[in-house]
């Protein structure tokens, strides 16, 4: 298959799966207590256990799904993603306890994998020279599944309520995987130099034995940690600094989406800007520019300089995944694409879990203020130190 069809089909399988996510988990809490009879005192407790309960269970599975992906097929790993995914969906619109719901999200996390294998399968078919390129116009994607999803599930639940939303996200999934079953073949492998690759590097492939591998999981999973630091608090700051605004749910959710804004637009640029400068030297970049936004988005007390370091954020921040993923890819043995793919995703998942938990405690305890400039500090060192290990490297 030509790259460009595949990168085409996979930009739109992207879209369905990002903005299926991000047009529900906004609106649990609602979903909790107007569908699911959940009072009002339990529905921060239920939507915390709803929200982190898939997790886990997909940081597990991760490793494991990679690891059939690279001896079963990518594009297998995808249809089965794709399909569970979807039949989790309509799960969760067919509900009718919290306790239902929680078992559908650990569902969920062991269908999950989608995302690492449309990473692999894309790494496989670009041309070398396309990769930055490409994995930037799917970071974009993802980022602007999160801009639309959010907005497309309000109006839904206001519409005609949210378990049609979850059907609707059934049959986007679903959409997925016929088009992985009908139309997306199995990525080329030379097997003669794959084989050879593999015999080189087998005593070292592991990530846990490459210290390249092993940093670049570990910024994965800070990073991740990060840009979720602020989800249990961020609409709230917003609503503070805001003031007494009528519209105050419409403001929170414009200001919120304006990062995702700025990196769908972004994201493609870092990309090309990766394979011509170095993939390193765009993650430090985007490191150092997200790092500095974040300290000081921290400082304002009025809404429009804090909505403007939003964006700027959003324009840094969407350059340092796809930055990370090509040097996964360019380092990786093509037969080992689909296993370290789903350790990433697992690292991802971490940074998932521990981020709204550390960004709660420090918000409690310190104050808000104190989350930027924690998340902005992280992400400086990052930088440097990234910076100083691979300052002679350019990534691919």
């Amino acid at each position: 298959m030509n790259w460009k069809l595949v990168l085409a089909i996979l930009t739109c399988n992207i879209l369905f799966m990002s903005s299926s996510y991000t047009m529900l988990i906004p609106f649990l809490p609602m979903y909790l207590t107007m569908d699911l009879g959940v009072s009002e005192d339990n529905v921060n407790l239920w939507s915390g256990i709803v929200f982190s309960a898939s997790f886990l269970v997909s940081a597990i599975m991760a490793p494991i799904w990679g690891r059939m992906a690279d001896t079963k097929g990518k594009r297998l790993m995808a249809m089965r993603a794709s399909f569970l995914l979807s039949v989790s969906y309509f799960l969760g619109g067919i509900v009718q306890t919290p306790e239902q719901l929680t078992l559908m999200r650990l569902f969920q996390g062991f269908a999950s994998g989608l995302w690492p294998m449309d990473l692999a399968i894309m790494t496989l078919y670009a041309p070398p020279k396309k990769l930055g390129f490409c994995l930037g116009v799917m970071q974009g994607t993802l980022t602007a599944g999160g801009v639309v999803g959010p907005l497309l599930g309000g109006i839904l639940a206001s519409a005609v309520g949210m378990r049609y939303s979850f059907f609707l996200a059934a049959a986007a999934l679903f959409t997925n995987f016929l088009i992985f079953t009908f139309i997306i073949k199995e990525p080329p492998v030379d097997k003669a130099s794959a084989k050879s690759e593999e015999a080189a590097k087998k005593p070292s492939v592991s990530p846990w034995h490459m210290p390249l591998l092993r940093n670049m999981l570990l910024c994965g999973t800070l990073v991740q940690m990060v840009i979720l630091i602020l989800q249990p608090v961020i609409t709230t700051y917003i609503a503070k600094l805001a003031g007494p605004l009528p519209n105050i749910v419409f403001v929170a959710g414009l200001v919120f989406s304006l990062g995702g804004i700025a990196g769908a637009i972004a994201a493609p640029f870092w990309g090309t800007f990766g394979q011509r400068r170095g993939f390193f030297r765009a993650m430090c970049l985007g490191m150092a520019g997200a790092g500095i936004s974040m300290i000081i988005q921290g400082i304002p007390d009025t809404l429009v300089p804090f909505a403007i370091m939003q964006f700027v954020g959003g324009l840094f921040f969407c350059g340092i995944h796809p930055s990370i993923n090509a040097v996964l890819a360019n380092n990786t043995p093509a037969s080992y694409k689909g296993r370290i793919f789903g350790m990433l995703f697992a690292a991802q998942q971490v940074g998932s879990m521990a981020g709204p938990l550390l960004g709660g405690l420090i918000a409690t305890y310190l104050g808000m203020h104190w989350v930027f400039a924690f998340s902005g500090l992280l992400l400086l060192i990052l930088s440097m130190a990234i910076h100083q290990h691979y300052r002679g490297l350019r990534g691919c």
